[in-house]
């Protein structure tokens, strides 16, 4: 591989993970510089960017031989040890220079690689990201970032590729991750209650259109209300693009580090045992906003742009 110049001081670039989220990324970290390494476990997932002109390579290993700066874009915590540290893992490339994990995995496990990466001398950029996929494909996606200020300064720059927003809430890698977390325990908060006041406002006898309309210009307005209802369950599509176990397994981090900081949080619980049986009563791949089917269940009412019904 021969990169061009991806970034004032650095050449090549790198990419793990081309999942929902980290494929879109990818593609366009790739259209912004005109090269790109690559790694999935799945052939399929490399295709796309191999045929845009990205290197597809066998190992996290071979992309940090190729790219100075990785980023990486992985489902859950579990596997970043091995994508990191493993015997194919990224720190047995010789080119790496700054790791910048897009992922959600949670403050834990953010620090646990701070100290991992602290002692290989990488850098750690923290970048969570928020928007879903049709963000990421568009370019508008937020970064909630943190990271050390002379890791940022290179890195930052890079983010300018897919985000539309660049918040730096921290000096610490680890603190981005506390905030996407937290983001994502109010995204789902936001998808439990607009589905409990939809289903108890169509079982009434209104209108969800109407409904929508009238909560979307008053003060119970919020992201599921105002994006993720008429989109995606109104019209029946649930094609939000983000699945609702991902959605419980981030809850899932952000109550478990209230629980490590002794901050009690009692609608936060109930919320988490909310998406815990969405995760138990739905197929793997549901979409987030597929809650609302769960909760039609329990009330015996279909909600849809017209013709909503009892069951």
């Amino acid at each position: 591989m021969s990169p061009a110049d991806a970034s004032p001081g650095f050449t090549g670039l790198g990419f793990i993970g081309l999942g929902a989220m980290g494929a879109p990324i990818a593609r366009r970290l790739l259209a912004a510089h005109g090269q790109l390494a690559v790694f999935d476990t799945r052939a399929e997932a490399m295709r796309p960017l191999t045929e845009a002109g990205a290197v597809a390579c066998g190992s996290p290993a071979e992309v940090a031989d190729a790219a100075e700066v990785v980023f990486v874009s992985l489902p859950d915590p579990e596997a970043m040890p091995a994508v990191l540290d493993g015997p194919d893992g990224l720190l047995r490339g010789r080119a790496i220079r700054h790791l910048v994990d897009v992922s959600t995995t949670g403050p834990a496990v953010a620090a646990r690689l701070r100290e991992i990466l602290d002692a290989a001398k990488v850098g750690y950029l923290d970048a969570p990201v928020s928007g879903g996929p049709t963000g990421a494909a568009e370019g508008r996606l937020t970064v909630m970032a943190a990271a050390r200020p002379e890791v940022f300064a290179e890195t930052g720059p890079l983010l300018e590729a897919f985000a539309g927003q660049v918040v730096l809430v921290g000096d610490e890698p680890g603190q981005g991750q506390l905030v996407k977390v937290l983001n994502n325990l109010m995204s789902a908060s936001a998808l439990a209650i607009t589905a409990e006041a939809l289903a108890l406002a169509v079982k009434a006898g209104l209108d969800p259109g109407r409904f929508l309309d009238a909560v979307n210009a008053g003060s119970g307005r919020n992201t599921a209300s105002a994006d993720k209802f008429p989109r995606c369950v109104l019209p029946r599509t649930f094609d939000y693009g983000f699945r609702g176990q991902l959605m419980t397994k981030d809850v899932t981090l952000a109550l478990s580090e209230a629980a490590r900081q002794q901050v009690p949080m009692m609608v936060g619980g109930t919320v988490g045992q909310l998406w815990t049986l969405v995760g138990a009563e739905q197929d793997a791949d549901a979409d987030c906003t597929e809650i609302a089917k769960l909760v039609e269940g329990w009330a015996g009412v279909t909600i849809g742009q017209a013709g909503a019904h009892d069951r």
